[in-house]
């Protein structure tokens, strides 16, 4: 799906994934030498200096050259030169501090682009320091946000979304508060939030714009990834399932076709390949993401746990080896397995080794929502003779007027 934005793509979001990869995964040496002539060619497309000097602090094996460097510089310090006198010259000639700040912007989009962070966060505070609209302060925010998301400083993205939160509830409009959505979105993911990832991430489908952050593509893996996680089944169906934006881009996103059987095998209890379609998943699809990485092992395991229950669930009792054939694996794994979740309570059953019986011992439910009801009727009668008293004190004013 082409979704396009003016909001200029910057930094390039797609430096950092390789980056990533780079640093981060198992490469074969041909996949390896690829990414870096990628890396290269983009850097020397967008003159990035600064970011040229930076990967090999990161990236041990990478080449660099002191004469690209020197030349991407060069080009690097014109451009700032040149951007700065526009400054000085709106600054001497008494112009608005609207055309300052603006003029001043394109020196902070300038260094971003180029990703050099030290300088474009402090001439993006400074342009923030200067009187400008609550829309622009929330571009200004969102593209540090961005600089943030590219080198994994989750904290301080945190900061830069806050700000943003604040002026959108002095008026931001339409469009921006659908990209915050998408940020704050990819931030719970970020930070294993997949229950308030989801939330955002699946609203985010039918309005995404913000292509300057991640793809369509990429936005559809990380809800489908916080939804399958965190939703019921019910949920699951009419938000990811049944979604008219997954569906649409499923003859165009190849890649996501593990992650999207793994889903359906959940919903429809198809526990013979519910493994196979979880193992593809987080080999191709958790593994080789910057925000789903340190977050693989934790979706295996809760996902395992998840499809257990739910088998569970349908029964009193089951023999080990039932539920191990149902799932294509071992009862020697299935045993221990069970035994990681039982003690902490998130499965609800039992394990008679003797007899090779799973029992479960669901709470009663029906009492538990016995009791929620007795509570929340009691807040009700409360707020009900609140209300009774508020009204009849209104009448009595009325009266004595």
């Amino acid at each position: 799906m082409d979704i396009g934005s003016d909001i200029p793509k910057i930094p390039n979001y797609k430096l950092s994934e390789q980056q990533f990869l780079l640093t981060h995964t198992d490469l074969t040496p041909e996949a390896r030498k690829k990414i870096i002539e990628e890396v290269i060619d983009t850097i020397k497309a967008e003159h990035a200096a600064p970011y040229y000097k930076y990967l090999p602090t990161v990236v041990k094996d990478f080449p660099y050259q002191d004469s690209v460097y020197q030349q991407l510089a060069s080009e690097n310090a014109k451009e700032i030169e040149e951007l700065k006198a526009k400054i000085k010259e709106a600054e001497g000639e008494e112009e608005t501090e609207l055309d300052v700040a603006t003029t001043t912007t394109k020196l902070a989009e300038y260094y971003t682009k180029i990703i050099d962070r030290e300088n474009a966060t402090e001439t993006f505070n400074k342009v923030l320091e200067l009187a400008v609209g609550t829309g622009h302060k929330i571009d200004h925010y969102l593209t540090l946000a961005r600089l943030d998301f590219f080198f994994n400083d989750l904290p301080q993205v945190r900061k830069d979304l806050d700000q943003v939160a604040n002026l959108i509830e002095k008026g931001g409009d339409w469009e921006r508060r659908n990209r915050f959505k998408a940020y704050s979105g990819i931030y719970s993911l970020a930070t294993r939030n997949f229950a308030e990832a989801a939330k955002l991430l699946i609203d985010s489908l039918a309005t995404f714009t913000s292509t300057e952050l991640c793809s369509y593509e990429q936005i559809a893996h990380y809800a489908i990834v916080s939804g399958v996680i965190s939703l019921d089944r019910v949920d699951l169906k009419e938000k990811i399932i049944d979604s008219p934006e997954i569906l649409s881009i499923y003859s165009s996103a190849a890649n996501l076709e593990p992650l999207l059987n793994l889903t359906n095998s959940l919903y429809t209890c198809q526990y013979n390949c519910f493994f196979e379609y979880l193992l593809q998943s987080y080999d191709k699809l958790l593994l080789p993401n910057k925000y789903l990485h340190p977050h693989a092992n934790y979706f295996l395991r809760e996902m395992r746990c998840k499809a257990y229950g739910q088998l569970l669930e349908s029964y009193k009792s089951l023999s080990l080896k039932s539920m191990a054939a149902n799932f294509s694996i071992s009862e020697e794994f299935l045993d221990q397995d069970l035994c990681k979740f039982i003690p902490n309570n998130k499965l609800n059953c039992v394990i008679d080794k003797v007899n090779g019986i799973i029992e479960t011992n669901r709470p009663d439910n029906k009492n538990n929502q016995y009791h929620l009801l007795i509570k929340q009727g009691d807040g009700l009668l409360t707020k009900l003779q609140k209300y009774g008293a508020a009204v009849k004190l209104s009448g009595a004013e009325r009266v004595l007027q």
